[in-house]
């Protein structure tokens, strides 16, 4: 850009300086011209009163001169004239006009007589006073000289607009800024570069595209079910790799085993299409019903076996979607056979925290069995008497319990770094918690879905974004740490919140760019067009964008370009034992290498073991953070 106006600058001045010298040279040599005219004419008249005088003094006395001379003198208007012969002055004349500005010629006009002339008259060009007429042809003149350097200057630099625009795309094309520049077509010149820069970047946009897709398919292919498209064994193991850690499950929540009993007799019985448009029909239905569920994972087991892990979700809530699945399959349009009443079963085994994925996984298949003894399609769960108390808190106790706590600001700030491959702390994760009366702290699994059941979450969020702001961000003896703060769906589709949120970013702005707001990977695929207009406000406030949870569902990742994220945090069901499982290395390498010529920078969740983290950093992520480097520390 810089190189193309310095050019642009070089030829405007030298077309102004070109003409405007061609124009001074013109005047110049017209003046000359007009100069030169003058003496030479009045060098003539001149040589013609010489002639004159030689004649004369050759045919008529001395005294004569005075009746014709004086008239040509005033003519020429002679301030002054001398003739002498021999030195003396034979006729003299002169006027009071004599001085400055004037011309004195002097010549011999007969050698052997010694007769000598003197004369001195005006400037030449003093004698001529010019007329309007000329005045105006004089000025017309310069003023069309101003014109066509003034109309050359004009075409000049539209022509050079061309470069400007080629010059303005090539500069966002090194940006990396393609997208910006296939929009800003322009009319730059020459048009053929201009037109094979479009045709390129629609080309590299195509494939960027196509990138994203083979992502995905890539990403299905390991971790969907190919005839239903949910989750496979993989993905199911994965998953629950997740919601757990070496101390057994982080939140409390409820597993589901639905069987179809003789699905595979039945197959015999009927066409595949038959079977295949039952199954459909039944996984759609619990798939409507799992919309409501935050988190929650549906994957086949086997040809007739499905899981579902719906977690953070109350004993009395599961037992309420336990009766809606049994009821969504009861209502499925089976064939008469002998046995169509006594085909669906689901065990469910409700587990809270600390418990393994192995027992989880036992006591689900136990109560599956003990739902198939029971002779009809039904539902049973496992019954171990240890239901988290809390958890089993009303609605109503909830609701007054966390109004108290954002009143009286009960609630507490915890901060866990985020460390680059050069172990050194790129940012601070904030995550929160509430004490109670006794003093003791309530983790977020907990009073985070009963916020949002209450919807209370916007005023949470509010709050921790209110003490990073006040109390972290203005520590006068740190300048550098930047911080980063998560955004549920609630809270971004909150007016109030947003008004809020831009007020004060703009108020605090200095500290905008210390900031980082994440959002989960799920929010932003399936409400993308509602949240693009607040995501782009907080990126153009100067706070940066992550979006987390990366690789928790299968969807394409042509999103974190459209929405112009900044950072990207793998999903610990990725992280979990990577440089055991080549498929979850595999849906690394590929996003990254989507990412290529892009600032996105790649960051890792839930970091457990050395050879996690070495894993990770080979693959060519940036950062991570987990158990690792630190365990969330209280911000006093």
């Amino acid at each position: 850009m810089k190189l193309t106006q310095i050019l642009t600058r070089k030829l405007t001045g030298f077309w102004l300086l070109s003409l405007a010298a061609v124009a001074f040279i013109f005047l110049l040599t017209a003046l000359v011209s007009f100069t030169q005219l003058t003496y030479k004419f009045q060098q003539q008249k001149v040589s013609e009163i010489e002639s004159m005088l030689v004649h004369h003094y050759e045919h008529d006395s001395n005294s004569a001169l005075s009746s014709w001379l004086p008239s040509i003198l005033t003519a020429y208007k002679a301030s002054k004239f001398q003739l002498l012969e021999n030195g003396q002055p034979i006729y003299e004349y002169q006027t009071d006009d004599a001085g400055k500005g004037h011309v004195t010629y002097e010549s011999v006009l007969i050698e052997e007589r010694h007769l000598k002339l003197s004369m001195t008259l005006p400037q030449p060009f003093q004698m001529y006073d010019l007329s309007w007429y000329e005045l105006l042809i004089l000025s017309g003149g310069i003023i069309s000289v101003a014109f066509f350097v003034r109309f050359g200057h004009q075409w000049l630099s539209v022509q050079l607009v061309g470069i400007e625009d080629l010059a303005a795309r090539s500069k966002l094309i090194l940006n990396n800024e393609y997208e910006q520049a296939l929009a800003e077509k322009g009319h730059g010149k020459p048009r053929m570069i201009n037109r094979a820069l479009t045709h390129m970047l629609l080309e590299l946009d195509d494939a960027q595209k196509q990138r994203a897709r083979f992502d995905q398919f890539i990403r299905s292919n390991t971790f969907l079910d190919p005839e239903t498209g949910i989750g496979n064994r993989l993905f199911l193991k994965n998953r629950l790799d997740a919601l757990s850690n070496a101390r057994g499950m982080m939140a409390p929540g409820v597993m589901f085993l639905l069987e179809m009993e003789d699905l595979d007799l039945l197959q015999q019985e009927l066409a595949d299409e038959s079977i295949e448009a039952l199954l459909l029909q039944t996984i759609n239905d619990i798939n409507q019903i799992l919309d409501t569920q935050a988190n929650s994972i549906f994957a086949r087991r086997s040809y007739n076996q499905f899981a579902i892990v719906v977690p953070q979700i109350s004993l009395k809530d599961a037992e309420k979607l336990a009766v809606k699945l049994l009821k969504v399959c009861l209502s499925q349009a089976l064939p008469a056979t002998q046995n169509s009443d006594d085909f669906y079963h689901i065990g469910v085994a409700y587990f809270k925290v600390g418990e393994t994925k192995e027992q989880l996984l036992d006591e689900s298949e136990r109560a599956l069995r003990a739902a198939q003894f029971q002779g009809a399609s039904g539902w049973f769960m496992y019954d171990k008497g240890a239901v988290d108390e809390e958890f089993a808190k009303g609605s109503v106790r909830w609701r007054s319990f966390l109004e108290y706590a954002l009143v009286n600001r009960r609630l507490v700030v915890f901060s866990q770094p985020v460390v680059d491959s050069d172990m050194e702390t790129h940012h601070l994760e904030i995550s929160s918690r509430i004490r109670d009366n006794q003093d003791n702290l309530i983790r977020a699994t907990l009073y985070i879905p009963m916020a949002i059941k209450c919807g209370l979450t916007p005023q949470f969020e509010r709050q921790v974004i209110e003490t990073v702001l006040f109390d972290l961000l203005s520590d006068r003896s740190d300048t550098t740490t930047r911080y980063s703060v998560n955004l549920s769906l609630d809270t971004l589709l909150s007016r109030a919140f947003i008004r809020w949120l831009k007020t004060t970013l703009l108020e605090y702005r200095h500290l905008t760019s210390r900031l980082i707001f994440e959002v989960n990977e799920d929010i932003v695929v399936h409400h993308r067009e509602q949240l693009k207009d607040r995501l782009d406000m907080i990126r153009k406030m100067g706070a940066s964008l992550c979006v987390d949870r990366v690789g928790q569902e299968v969807v394409s990742t042509q999103y974190i370009k459209e929405c112009h994220f900044d950072l990207i945090k793998l999903h610990r069901s990725i992280v979990r034992q990577i440089h055991l499982r080549q498929e979850n290395q595999l849906f690394v390498r590929s996003l990254i290498g989507g990412l290529y010529r892009t600032d996105v920078q790649v960051f890792a969740d839930g970091i457990e073991s050395f050879e996690e983290w070495q894993t990770l950093k080979i693959l060519g992520v940036s950062a991570g953070q987990g158990s690792i480097f630190s365990d969330p520390i209280e911000e006093v």
